[in-house]
C-alpha cells in the first residue's frame, strides 16, 4: 500500500531567541544558505542603518540596500540592482514593508530568501505573499516562503510596543478567518485544508489564551511562533484564507476608502475579527476578543482608531468588494447600511456595558 504525503512549504530553519540576529553568519552557513556570506541585505533607512552596523562586522561580504517604502517600484528597483551579482541569497531586515519587498525582488532574481523580522506586528513575515503598495493602491504578490526565520527577542523588545500589540490582533483573527472558511464550506461548498485551518487556528488560540504581556519573553516568543505558523499555514493552502476573512475585508476596505487614515493593520483586524464574531452570533467569542484586545492595550472600537460610526458603517458595506469571490459571513449575511448599523449598536452596547 502506498504511503501518500505532501511536501509542506517552510522555512529550513526558524530562530526565535535573544540574541539570534547575533548568530546569523553561523545559522546562513550551518545550514548551507550560504557559506560564503555573500548576501544582498535589503534595510530600512532608519532603524535599518543602526543594525546594519551592528551586524556589518560580522558580515564583510555582505552588500546593503536601503529600501524607500513598501512599494512594488521600490521591489522591482531592488531587484534590478541585484540581478546579475551571484549572492547566496537576498535578506530582508526590518518591519513588514522591507521584508515584503525582499521577498519580491528575491522571487524576481530567483534567490532564496532569509527573513530577520525586528517587530511582530503581522503575520507576513513568513507567508507566501508580498503586500506592496501599486499605482492601484495595494496588492498581493504571490512569492516562495522564506528560506531562513530569524526573530531577536531583544531586538523585538527595542521596537514600539504598538508593532507587537498588532501582531496579537492580526493573529487572533486567525480564528474568525477559519470561521469563515467553515461557513464558505458548508454555503458554498470550498474545500477547506484542515492541516492549514489547524496550524492557523493553533496559532490563534495560543495567543488568545496566553496570559503574558508584551514585555514577557515567553510571550513574545508564542507570538512570533504564532505569527509564523500562520505564514506556513497559508504556504500549505496557496492563498491567504487560513488568515484571512471578514476582518480582513473590513480592514482592506479602510485601507482603500481611507488612504492615509488607517491604522496599523493588525489594530484594524483585531476589530474586524471581534465584529464578525459578533455578526454570527458568537457572542462569548467577540467578548473574548475584545476582552484579550483590550488587555494588550488594543482598540476594539473604529472610533479608537480615528473612524466615525458612519465611516465603519461604510467599510463594513464596502468590505466584501475587496476580496471578490471569497465567501465570508459578510457575503452570508449580505446586510444593508441600516442592518450594519444596527448591528455595530448592538457591538457597541455589548462592549460599553
Amino acid at each position: 500500500m502506498p504511503v501518500l504525503t505532501r511536501l509542506i512549504p517552510s522555512p529550513v530553519v526558524v530562530d526565535i531567541s535573544c540574541g539570534a540576529m547575533d548568530k546569523l553568519d553561523g545559522i546562513l552557513a550551518d545550514q548551507r544558505i550560504s557559506a560564503s556570506g555573500r548576501l544582498a541585505i535589503a534595510i530600512s533607512g532608519g532603524s535599518g542603518q543602526a543594525l546594519r552596523a551592528r551586524l556589518e562586522q560580522a558580515l564583510p561580504h555582505a552588500d546593503w540596500y536601503p529600501v524607500v517604502d513598501g512599494t512594488i517600484d521600490s521591489a522591482v528597483k531592488l531587484a534590478d540592482d541585484i540581478k546579475g551579482r551571484r549572492y547566496d541569497a537576498v535578506v530582508g531586515l526590518g518591519g513588514g514593508k522591507i521584508i515584503d519587498v525582499a521577498k519580491y525582488a528575491a522571487a524576481r532574481v530567483g534567490l532564496p530568501m532569509v527573513a530577520i523580522a525586528t517587530n511582530l506586528s503581522h503575520d507576513g513575515i513568513c507567508s507566501p505573499v508580498s503586500i506592496l503598495d501599486n499605482d492601484n493602491g495595494r496588492g498581493s504578490y504571490g512569492v516562495p516562503t522564506p528560506i531562513a526565520m530569524v526573530i531577536d527577542l531583544d531586538v523585538i523588545r527595542e521596537a514600539p510596543t504598538r508593532f507587537i500589540r498588532a501582531g496579537v490582533g492580526d493573529v487572533i483573527s486567525n480564528i474568525s478567518a477559519i470561521a469563515d472558511w467553515e461557513l464558505s464550506h458548508k454555503i458554498t461548498g470550498e474545500a477547506v485544508d484542515g492541516l492549514a485551518a489547524a496550524m492557523a487556528r493553533t496559532a490563534g488560540e495560543s495567543v488568545l489564551r496566553h496570559p503574558g504581556g508584551c514585555g514577557d519573553d515567553e510571550f513574545l516568543t508564542v507570538l512570533a511562533e504564532a505569527l509564523v505558523l500562520s505564514g506556513i499555514a497559508m504556504s500549505i493552502s496557496g492563498d491567504s484564507r487560513p488568515s484571512s476573512g471578514a476582518c480582513h475585508e473590513i480592514s482592506h476596505a479602510f485601507d482603500l476608502l481611507h488612504p492615509g487614515r488607517s491604522a496599523l493593520h493588525g489594530e484594524q483586524v483585531g476589530i474586524g475579527a471581534a465584529f464578525a464574531m459578533h455578526l454570527r452570533g458568537a457572542a462569548e467569542q467577540s467578548g473574548l476578543f475584545t476582552e484579550v484586545l483590550r488587555r494588550h492595550g488594543l482598540p476594539v472600537l473604529p472610533e479608537e482608531i480615528g473612524f466615525s460610526v458612519d465611516e465603519f458603517v461604510a467599510a463594513v458595506e464596502y468590505a466584501p468588494q475587496t476580496r471578490p469571490g471569497r465567501f465570508t459571513i459578510l457575503e452570508h449575511l449580505n446586510l444593508s447600511a441600516a442592518e450594519i448599523r444596527d448591528a455595530y449598536a448592538d457591538y457597541a452596547q455589548t462592549i460599553r456595558s
